[in-house]
């Protein structure tokens, strides 16, 4: 019980992070806060995400790619141009470490009003932080671990960041229903998505890349939009007023 309750809660505090933290705000800026909670968010980030620690710029510098060139041959990860997901992965994998070790120069419409934190991005992209957060999944499953099965879950612990993107990037974009025509091959897999936290109303998204909120119909529910409202009404967040 121990072992599920924790590969839950690394499952759903990291992919809340992700599309909190490195796609609401780093990537599209739908709300604002001050340096103290900015700052906090980062932290979380880095010790949610663990071993799979995806830097913000170039998680947001990517993701504002993929909007402007979604499903065509520029759009660093579409599924329609791939024979399976582990291509997609490994490509995106390049992508990334290119704006990570800032050797790819990208547009310049792309730049700009992304968080940084250098001695984070350079702690969490480290080897050593990689490999310590996996000892410590690996010691916790050791001590907690009852049947042999569970160990298999390990590897989703060292990957749970890439894991995340690859089920939306492939998912969202093949599988499911559109609200809107929006030239590209966006779907919203699933009516609820609760198991991706909103991030699967790819179709909504990409129609309206800037709303808070991922649902568009009245049945289609976003998880992470109520809490966003909460931390509006506490202010630790203000989020854009067209989008309350």
């Amino acid at each position: 019980m121990v072992i599920i309750i924790f590969f839950i809660a690394h499952w759903f505090l990291s992919l809340f992070f992700q599309t909190f933290f490195l796609h609401r705000y780093a990537s599209h800026k739908m709300f604002t806060t001050n340096k103290f909670y900015e700052g906090t968010f980062y932290l979380l980030t880095y010790i949610c995400q663990g071993s799979s620690f995806l830097n913000p710029r170039a998680y947001a510098i990517m993701h504002r790619e993929h909007h402007a060139y979604s499903d065509t041959e520029k759009d660093p990860h579409s599924p329609h141009f791939f024979k399976d997901v582990f291509q997609m992965m490994i490509y995106t994998a390049k992508s990334y470490r290119l704006h990570v070790k800032k050797l790819k120069e990208p547009e310049e419409r792309f730049k700009g009003n992304i968080p940084e934190w250098r001695f984070v991005d350079f702690i969490g992209s480290s080897i050593v932080s990689r490999i310590s957060f996996g000892i410590l999944y690996i010691l916790f499953y050791v001590e907690f671990a009852t049947q042999p099965w569970m160990y298999l879950l390990i590897p989703i612990h060292f990957l749970m960041g890439p894991i995340h993107g690859a089920i939306v990037n492939w998912c969202g974009h093949k599988y499911g229903y559109q609200n809107f025509d929006n030239g590209d091959k966006s779907k919203n897999t699933t009516p609820f998505d609760f198991l991706m936290l909103g991030e699967l109303f790819q179709n909504n998204h990409h129609k309206h890349p800037n709303k808070a909120n991922f649902g568009a119909k009245w049945f289609e529910i976003d998880p992470v939009y109520p809490i966003m409202k909460l931390m509006h009404w506490m202010r630790i967040i203000k989020l854009r007023k067209a989008y309350l």
